[in-house]
């Protein structure tokens, strides 16, 4: 998603007037349109996390959070560990979900298993999902595809120990 729409938009603005700190990725698409708009509004507020120091995008000469890759490999786990870093930091969480990518789904699942709350924006049904519960987050699983929820299942069996609430996903 590169373009916001206004209901986004929305969300963000309060961020802003709530001078919140924001924790974003360096990916295209989505953190990128963030960034452009955080840029836009000149917003000082936001810190980029990138794996191995080497952002795809910092559109706001932000401070960037360098998190360690776990191998050299530009994979799924290479760009996940940045995901992971800012779910253990993050308090909360303000998504965009295309619907299909693993990596949006996996943050969520990330962050309510630590108990954190997350809002998900769904942009094929552009509406906005409030995601604090193991049923709340089956119930978004139940629309993705069988290959993105299997990579989701394994991903969270293999990192299960990495949430307080690890009983959320069984």
């Amino acid at each position: 998603m590169s373009r916001l729409n206004k209901d986004v938009r929305s969300r963000l603005d309060q961020i802003v007037d709530r001078k919140l700190h924001v924790l974003l990725g360096d990916a295209n698409g989505a953190d990128k349109a963030v960034q452009t708009y955080f840029k836009e509004r000149s917003y000082p507020h936001v810190s980029i996390f990138c794996t191995a120091g080497q952002c795809r995008n910092n559109l706001g000469a932000w401070p960037v959070q360098t998190v360690a890759a776990p191998h050299k490999a530009r994979d799924f786990e290479f760009f996940a560990a940045k995901d992971a870093a800012m779910a253990r930091e993050a308090d909360a969480g303000l998504m965009i979900w295309d619907g299909e990518s693993p990596g949006t789904i996996v943050n969520v699942a990330r962050l309510i298993g630590r108990g954190k709350p997350v809002v998900l924006y769904v942009a094929s049904s552009q509406s906005f999902q409030t995601v604090k519960s193991s049923s709340q987050f089956d119930e978004i699983l139940r629309s993705c595809p069988a290959e993105i929820r299997t990579r989701i299942d394994r991903y969270v069996a293999e990192h299960a120990h990495e949430y307080a609430h690890p009983e959320l996903f069984q």
